[in-house]
């Protein structure tokens, strides 16, 4: 279903990609996509652009990639009054000059139940503190990060399995959801959103350093939370047998005779996969027969 109202799209990885897709797929009007500029990426240092990026140009899609995203304010007011704004995962601050160049301003689809984990990784937060639930809140942004208010949220079970890249996808699409469930009652002004309720918490930006992990001080169950919960950045160190070593998978539990185990401070913890010294993605077992040298 689409409005008369034209939409600005701000966003940036993978997780962007659902929405974006989502408000092409389903007709709405699309003046420009804002993202980062292209990134330089690997050994090679080739230039990546962003995912959102090359959706936008293959459906043709204005793309803009400022520096800043004050920059851009002209290029926004020429578009006209009738704009609103949708924002997944842009990964920068928007300045409130920005948001009030939109109407009603500009929509953010945030993966936690606001105000539970505000910040930059509340998918990460939320598997590596062993949260029974989490979710996805459509909310209005504000300047303050993640403290606008809340139009609905979509509440979604844990069983204490999920990986960084399965919780992605899973809240990048009950958002989108979300976002293609309401958007009309808002663009037509016939829905308004509410304040957020209860004490905030927040997620922080999550470093390189951040992989490291010490059995010695570490309970087995925060490593195998770790392990889920940083997959893909920024993974799970540990140091074994002389070597740094990054552990892939891993389940709580009493080792058998040729599996590799850690003693954590709390009980044992076997690792199934891992990243030997050489590069290889082997088994535990394969590392203990003949990588641990």
């Amino acid at each position: 279903m689409s409005t008369s109202k034209t939409i600005v799209f701000f966003g940036t990885d993978s997780f962007s990609l659902s929405a974006l897709k989502a408000l092409i797929d389903n007709g709405y009007s699309i003046a420009a996509v804002i993202t980062k500029p292209d990134s330089r990426s690997g050994r090679g240092q080739k230039l990546v652009s962003p995912a959102v990026k090359t959706l936008a140009e293959q459906h043709g899609i204005t793309v803009w990639q400022p520096t800043k995203v004050a920059g851009i304010s002209e290029d926004i007011r020429a578009l006209g009054p009738d704009v609103i704004g949708v924002l997944s995962s842009f990964g920068r601050i928007i300045p409130q000059s920005i948001i009030d160049l939109f109407t009603p301003g500009i929509l953010n689809v945030h993966p936690s139940l606001l105000p539970l984990y505000r910040g930059p990784s509340p998918i990460e937060t939320s598997i590596i503190n062993g949260d029974t639930r989490t979710g996805t809140s459509l909310m209005l942004l504000t300047a303050a990060m993640d403290a606008g208010p809340v139009y609905d949220q979509t509440v979604y079970p844990l069983n204490g399995t999920e990986t960084q890249s399965q919780l992605y996808d899973v809240l990048a699409n009950l958002g989108s959801a979300l976002l293609l469930k309401h958007l009309p009652a808002i663009m037509s002004g016939n829905l308004a959103p509410s304040e957020q309720k209860g004490e905030p918490t927040y997620s922080r930006l999550l470093q390189k350093s951040d992989a490291h992990v010490d059995p010695k001080s570490d309970t087995a169950a925060f490593i195998e939370r770790h392990v889920r919960a940083y997959e893909i950045f920024p993974k799970t160190k540990v140091d074994l047998f002389g070597h740094t070593l990054t552990v892939t998978s891993c389940h709580i539990g009493e080792a058998g005779i040729d599996e590799l185990a850690l003693t954590c401070a709390d009980g044992t913890l076997v690792i199934d996969q891992l990243v030997a010294p050489s590069g290889r993605r082997v088994s535990g077992s394969d590392f203990l027969r003949g990588y641990n040298r």
